[in-house]
């Protein structure tokens, strides 16, 4: 928490109380007092480097030093509402994950053109069309009426 104090008055005197607010406001952060996830990732922000946006609109953060190595790097997904990690496209994931020190940017530019699919996030589990209901599920009511256990009777002989 410290450090985040610390990040916060060095932001204030470099750009001054009036542009820190106003800054703050722009950035989100009034919206993000309604949700937990958002403000944490809003507070870990300050005083980290932006890297780099994707096509999506993500952004993606570095904050070197007095950070711990492994949670010195993340995103900041462009849908604040519906957020998971299947929206980081693969050449994002790499540098996420300290596969790779090259950025996204950096890796699209050495992407052979004959990779012609384009990254979509997975959509399982998002919304009613997309997410699969056995046929005993209570939200799949037509397709209740199938035969109930019958146990293995053995033939004599």
């Amino acid at each position: 928490m410290g450090s985040v104090v610390r990040s916060a008055v060095k932001a204030i005197k470099e750009k001054g109380f009036g542009n820190f607010l106003r800054e703050l406001r722009d950035e989100g952060y009034l919206t993000a007092l309604l949700d937990g996830n958002l403000m944490q990732t809003k507070i870990h922000n300050i005083g980290a480097t932006l890297v780099g946006v994707d096509k999506f609109g993500n952004k993606y953060y570095e904050k070197l030093g007095d950070t711990q190595y492994g949670r010195h790097r993340w995103v900041e997904y462009a849908a604040k509402d519906r957020y998971n990690a299947s929206q980081v496209p693969p050449e994002w994931h790499g540098w996420l994950h300290f596969i790779t020190d090259h950025t996204g940017d950096e890796l699209l530019l050495l992407k052979p053109t004959r990779y012609g699919l384009e990254h979509k996030e997975n959509l399982s589990g998002e919304g009613d069309q997309y997410i699969y209901h056995s046929k005993g599920h209570s939200l799949n009511p037509g397709q209740r009426d199938w035969t109930r256990y019958q146990p293995w009777q053995p033939t004599k002989a």
